[in-house]
């Protein structure tokens, strides 16, 4: 993801009911410079980052996209990922398929085969494990 924290900005920013403008003024910025963040064209240096996870009640791994650790393993749960693959196909302005652009219902159609493919996946794990009789 090339712009994952300018996606997650304009993401926070309308999840939170705000114009630029409007998080421009709590950041002490011009909304130029937002616009700029969230179409990539510029990265929130480090003080700014802070301000951001202020405003949004956010941590900085969150903003970044980290995925949080434990050891050397990666333990993430599946409805998370999902979640956060939702909201960023819902963020992608003109995404398309084929050469054909995708409305919200396409993009949700997508989410959608994708968790039947994973319970399908899901299914199968566990039949696998069960004890032959």
């Amino acid at each position: 993801m090339k712009n994952y924290v300018g996606s997650k900005i304009k993401e926070l920013r309308k999840q939170s009911g705000m114009t630029q403008a409007e998080l421009a003024g709590k950041l002490g910025i011009s909304s130029s410079a937002v616009g700029m963040y969230e179409q990539g064209r510029r990265e929130p240096d480090n003080d700014m980052m802070l301000k951001l996870c202020d405003v949004f009640d956010v941590s900085a791994d969150d903003l970044l996209g980290q995925i949080k650790k434990t050891g050397k393993s990666v333990t993430r749960e599946l409805s998370e990922v999902f979640d956060e693959f939702t909201q960023f196909l819902s963020a992608q302005q003109s995404l398309m398929f084929d050469g054909v652009p995708l409305n919200d219902d396409d993009k949700s159609k997508i989410v959608d085969a994708i968790k039947v493919v994973a319970a399908i996946a899901k299914q199968q794990q566990s039949t696998k494990r069960q004890p032959n009789n």
